[in-house]
């Protein structure tokens, strides 16, 4: 396994792989790899002839006032699991090589980002289409691995892919969770045991309204109220929001429709978490 800071060092590397013909996969990271990263790793290990991680604390995804400084940073623990993991180049960009002086040039992704998690981090998503456009056009991978639980961030790199012809795949892999249901974060953290138990909530309110959904409740609105309800009887739990959107456009649904994402965003204690669902019912 190589590890490789350098952005054109990288680009010349993969550039003499790809004339031998040889297929590579990219699993984009901040670092602070858990079992849910190792999942993308794993398939396209599997997939593929190349594997390709970075690992990059992304400051322009951050909005003012968020946990950029304290973001987990454990470089020489992720390096480790990427070894064992059996991954071939280690991508670790720091931010005057990836952002250099003078850097002004962002990607937007209209609509898709101004809504959900969009919200309450203005910018975010901006900072998430510019970094993994510049990755995309360093590492020149065949396909492309991100996970389920960043749903809409899956959603908003997957329309930037195709409105800018970028020539990758896009795979996206179910959610990791822990044995009692909690999706596998790297914020999860920052957790205190207390915390911890409270944060079951997110998945707890997701199952209910799964319940509810195969039990015959297709009205959105009454679907949300239950969820609210359930959260609301922790404290600790505050809700930024939960909705019920079709999965291309992200427009929020009256009637439960084949495929609509049920997504939710909670503040326990000072820690955000996210999660969502996709429901497959007609």
């Amino acid at each position: 396994m190589k590890l490789i800071p350098d952005p054109e060092k990288i680009s010349v590397v993969i550039e003499k792989i790809r004339q031998l013909k040889k297929r590579i996969g990219f699993v984009p990271t901040m670092g602070a790899l858990h079992s849910g990263h190792f999942s993308l790793i794993n398939r396209a290990r599997k997939e593929n002839d190349i594997v390709v991680v970075s690992i990059f604390v992304n400051p322009t995804q951050f909005s003012k006032g968020e946990d950029f400084k304290e973001y987990p940073r454990r470089f020489k623990k992720d390096i480790g699991f990427c070894r064992r993991l059996g991954v071939d180049f280690v991508f670790l960009p720091d931010r005057n090589n990836m952002y250099p002086e003078g850097y002004s040039t962002f990607i937007n992704v209209d609509n898709l980002s101004d809504c959900l998690c969009g919200v309450s981090r203005p910018g975010h998503f901006r900072g998430v289409a510019t970094v993994v456009a510049k990755l995309l056009n360093i590492v020149h991978p065949d396909t492309l691995y991100l996970g389920q639980k960043d749903a809409q961030q899956a959603i908003i790199i997957s329309r930037m892919v195709k409105d800018l012809n970028f020539p990758v795949k896009v795979k996206v892999l179910p959610t990791v969770r822990q044995g009692d249901g909690l999706a596998l974060s790297s914020r999860n953290a920052y957790l205190n045991k207390q915390e911890r138990s409270v944060a079951l909530v997110l998945s707890k309110a997701l199952r209910l309204a799964e319940t509810l959904i195969s039990n015959g409740q297709r009205n959105c609105g009454r679907i949300i109220s239950r969820m609210k309800q359930l959260i609301e009887r922790n404290k600790q739990a505050k809700i930024d929001y939960i909705a019920i959107v079709d999965p291309e456009q992200l427009k929020e649904l009256k009637k439960i429709a084949p495929g609509c994402l049920i997504a939710l965003a909670v503040k326990i204690g000072k820690v955000r978490l996210i999660d969502n669902t996709v429901i497959g019912c007609a």
